[in-house]
């Protein structure tokens, strides 16, 4: 299998015209830090915490279990797959203030690189954990 070589940026602070930032979120849509704080200026919505908002996408990852992250990240997975027109920069989403770690998150996103889904963009270090 060919490794994928595109990977999101570490620091995201332009998007190109179709560009869409994926961030993780809460259910409640509060959208006080990190990333998600970020997506506010391109469009996320507060009290919005799923889907598609302006430039960005919404993936809830304030959870106890990656477990529930799982049906989240499967549901981002396929709106990309079905929007070939856009290009999705994933941050390190469920890293930060969610408090899981790279080898839990990563796995979630296994098909993207499996099946080599060419519009989701990737975290170095998640491609890198699913690869090994």
């Amino acid at each position: 299998m060919e490794k994928q070589n595109r990977f999101t940026p570490e620091v995201i602070t332009t998007l190109e015209t179709n560009d869409i930032f994926v961030f993780g979120s809460n259910l409640a849509g509060m959208h006080g830090g990190g990333a998600a704080r970020t997506a506010l200026k391109w469009g996320a919505i507060m009290g919005r915490g799923v889907g598609l908002q302006g430039r960005t996408y919404a993936i809830p990852t304030m959870f106890r279990t990656v477990n529930e992250i799982k049906p989240y990240v499967a549901d981002f997975v396929e709106f990309a797959k079905s929007h070939p027109e856009y290009r999705f920069l994933v941050t390190r989403i469920g890293c930060g203030i969610a408090g899981f770690t790279v080898k839990e998150i990563a796995g979630l996103f296994k098909p993207v690189v499996m099946d080599n889904i060419t519009n989701i963009f990737l975290p170095e270090d998640f491609v890198t954990s699913i690869l090994s």
